[in-house]
Parts: C-alpha cells; structure tokens; sequence
C-alpha cells in the first residue's frame, strides 16, 4: 500500500500537468489564425513601449530585447538547409553525373552504336519548392510572445532599471541591424532566394458544365 501511495503522482504534478495540456490546447486552436497571433504580440509590445516610455528607463532591458527580435527575424528569413552547402554538393552530384554520361558515351560507340545516345536529364530546376525556413513562423512568434512578457515583467522591477546612455544604445543597434540585414540581402542575392514561397500550384479540378439547380 505504501507503494502504491508513493507511485501515485501528487497534487501539485497533477495540477501542473492539467494546467499544462489546457495551455498546449489553446496554443494548437490558436495556431491558424496568423494575423489574431500577430495582433496580440503587436498590442503587447505596444504595452511593452508604453512602459519604456513612460518609466524613462529600463533601456538596458528593451536593447537586450531589441537584439533577440532581429535574430528571430534573421532566423526567420533565413533556410533550414544552407544554400552554400548545398550548392556544392550539387556541383559535385553534376560532376559524377558527367563523368557517367561520357563513359556510356564511350561505351556505347566502341560497341558499334553510330547513334547518338538520347540521355534526357531532368530538370530539377523548374520544381516547386516551398521555402523552409530555420525557424518556422509559429515558433517565431511563440518566442517573440514570451520574450515580450519576460522583457515586460521586468520593467517591474528597478533591479533591471540599470542607468545607461540610451542614444549610444540606439545608435548601435541601428547599426548592427543595418549590417544583418545587408549581409543577409547579400546572401540572398547571392544564392538566388526568396524568403517567401511564391507561386504555390494550385490543384485544379474538372470543370463543371452542368446547369445549377437552385432547391
């Protein structure tokens, strides 16, 4: 019986489990709604701004915040897989396929064939691929969202309320964002990539000639 006392999980993992799965529910029913999402994030970091302004302090807190935004959003532009590596292993994959393509080649006139082998590569070019993004949209969001509350929740404290010339602060953020996003523009332009998927094949169905009866 004492076993069975000890294994019985208590009120508080209970409690937390329950609390738990109700907040991943309404996370997964929230999930569709991208610009509800975005709504709520941008009124909260109004809230957050507001705060900032108001308090004239806690620079320190909105700087650090201001850094973990632009790298979710480098994050965010950024693919999963990198395109530089994957450049060379396609070059690479090219290389054999050329070398094979010659030695059938070779192959096929010393055995007395005259015609010209008809070896049609595919075109891999012309797929639709979706981009696939390091960080997906959800969790940019989901990051942002709870960087926002902590960063909020500070602001509450004046232990965070560390005295610092806010306009150095600024002018190098300014900066360093500047020099993320050319090197990140550069690196899609280099690459030949867009952040975004477009041009997205729709399934088109047989076209209905028949009459509508309205019941």
């Amino acid at each position: 019986m004492d076993d069975s006392l000890r294994d019985s999980p208590g009120f508080c993992s209970r409690l937390f489990h329950s609390v738990e799965v109700k907040y991943q529910y309404y996370l997964d029913r929230l999930t569709p709604f991208t610009a509800v999402r975005w709504l709520i994030a941008l009124i909260l970091l109004v809230f957050f701004a507001s705060r900032i302004v108001f308090l004239q302090g806690f620079y320190i807190v909105a700087y650090a915040v201001g850094i973990y935004y632009l790298n979710l959003f480098l994050l965010f532009l950024t693919p999963s897989i990198d395109p530089a590596l994957e450049f060379d292993v396609n070059f690479y994959r090219l290389e054999v396929y050329d070398a094979v393509f010659i030695v059938l080649q070779k192959i096929l006139f010393e055995s007395g064939r005259r015609r010209r082998p008809s070896f049609c590569r595919k075109k891999t070019n012309d797929e639709f691929r979706p981009f696939m993004r390091r960080l997906p949209e959800f969790k940019f969001w989901y990051s942002f969202m709870k960087a926002t509350v902590i960063a909020t929740t500070c602001t509450f404290f004046d232990f965070f309320d560390v005295p610092v010339f806010w306009p150095i602060l600024v002018m190098y953020f300014i900066i360093l964002t500047f020099l993320t996003m050319k090197r990140q523009i550069m690196h899609m332009i280099k690459y030949r990539y867009i952040p975004f998927t477009v041009g997205k094949p729709r399934m088109a169905g047989k076209e209905d000639t028949g009459k509508v009866v309205v019941g």
